[in-house]
């Protein structure tokens, strides 16, 4: 179902350095379009390996030649949004089928639902994903634990790269408007989870519902390991957002959809470029995990070789950023810290989390997050001075990193029940 957004009466910027811009991002296309020929062989060879009537398949020097192309293969950048893989799920002791189906989209993003036959007698719950660099299947395993008791609602962002230009811009401002949106279709009661990134838009848009008398305001908002205030305790991802003026980020990160893919010409933070800065950080855990597949893959370690592989899949499957975005989160959150000077506006609007009394406020942080600091997330319960205390909760889950508040063991045994209490004891 389509949907028709406000957005500014202007384009997307087009800069004079568009053309070089153009060049550094069709070179990434061209050398992505070589490389995939010689991965079809790498596949050729593979499945040939794997016929049950290749007779030679036992030999070592066959099997290291078929792991390192196999190896090859898996290290490729792809652009294609994974499955969530949430198929069926366990509610109260009776496994479900789930189907995903798509509840409202635009341009942007798809309102994805994960639609079950008990999903009427439960709360409707929106789960509002990171915009950075990767697809919101990276909340899968969030998405597959709160199903067994929500109506679980993802904002699946779309890739900028395929999304065209004459779809206008897509700032920090529509991404708050996607927010308030998707919960107006989710109509009065429903309830917000946002992981990291987004947890100052949907913050900020709580806010101006509840200014406005908005029925659709959420009944609870758990903000979950995200940058309400990075003044407190930085990390070294602070740090690098505030080495460089925003000037140094637009000239040096920003470039140009080529003409192969339904957003050329659009502005963008290339995904390919933010996972490979993210890689520079650590190389040596990348070529260590492929190593040890490829070792796996010798000795016939099936199980090893399936996990390095699924992590990778994700891994390397990269979005686009659309370039006003990228660059007004850099600037308004990590750089001015606006929402947390009081300072943010949306349109002609300033942002007034103290506007919000009736929402029951949840943050959860882990102990050993180097990407969102303890008490950045918790900054939230200082804004929101319109909420009694009773409406106010915070969590620090030991032992983890910033993954481990939404994914794994952790979340699912001992940081889950608290956001499900709060959920279902809010409205």
């Amino acid at each position: 179902m389509a949907c028709k957004l406000h957005v500014r009466p202007t384009m997307p910027r087009v800069h004079a350095g568009a053309s070089e811009k153009t060049m550094i991002y069709q070179t990434y296309q061209n050398h992505a379009d070589w490389l995939r020929a010689w991965r079809l062989a790498g596949s050729a060879m593979t499945a040939l390996f794997n016929d049950a009537r290749f007779r030679f398949k036992e030999h070592k020097s066959v099997r290291e030649v078929v792991a390192a192309w196999e190896v090859f293969s898996a290290a490729e950048l792809t652009h294609v949004r994974p499955d969530y893989g949430v198929t069926r799920v366990t509610v109260n002791g009776v496994e479900e089928a789930v189907a995903e189906e798509s509840a409202l989209r635009t341009p942007f993003c798809t309102l994805l639902r994960f639609r079950k036959a008990s999903s009427a007698m439960q709360p409707r719950v929106l789960v509002v994903a990171p915009m950075s660099g990767h697809f919101a299947t990276l909340l899968r395993d969030t998405v597959r634990t709160l199903a067994a008791d929500h109506d679980v609602y993802i904002t699946d962002w779309h890739n900028a790269r395929d999304v065209p230009l004459l779809a206008g811009r897509f700032g920090l401002d529509e991404y708050i408007e996607h927010v308030m949106m998707f919960l107006r279709h989710l109509g009065e009661g429903a309830h917000v989870v946002a992981v990291c990134q987004p947890c100052v838009p949907a913050l900020a848009a709580t806010a101006l519902m509840a200014e406005d008398g908005d029925p659709a305001t959420p009944a609870s908002l758990t903000l979950m390991a995200g940058p309400i205030d990075c003044r407190i305790a930085p990390t070294q991802v602070n740090d690098l957002a505030t080495s460089k003026p925003i000037e140094w980020f637009e000239r040096t990160l920003i470039a140009t959809v080529p003409w192969q893919h339904p957003g050329a010409w659009r502005r963008v933070y290339p995904g390919f470029m933010q996972l490979m800065a993210f890689m520079s950080m650590n190389p040596e855990r990348h070529r260590d995990a492929f190593r040890g597949m490829y070792d796996a893959l010798v000795s016939g370690d099936s199980e090893k070789v399936e996990a390095t592989r699924s992590f990778y899949r994700e891994y390397l499957a990269v979005a686009d950023l659309p370039a006003d975005f990228y660059l007004e989160t850099v600037k308004q959150v990590f750089q001015d810290y606006s929402l947390a000077r009081g300072v943010l506006r949306w349109r002609d609007r300033t942002v007034d989390p103290a506007a919000i009394r009736r929402t029951s406020l949840l943050t959860v942080e882990g102990e050993r997050d180097d990407i969102c600091s303890l008490g950045q997330t918790l900054a939230a319960h200082d804004l929101c001075t319109g909420l009694r205390q009773y409406r106010k909760a915070h969590y620090v889950q030991p032992g983890v990193g910033h993954y481990g508040v939404f994914s794994g063991r952790r979340w699912s045994h001992q940081i889950y029940p608290i956001v499900r209490d709060v959920i279902h004891t809010s409205g």
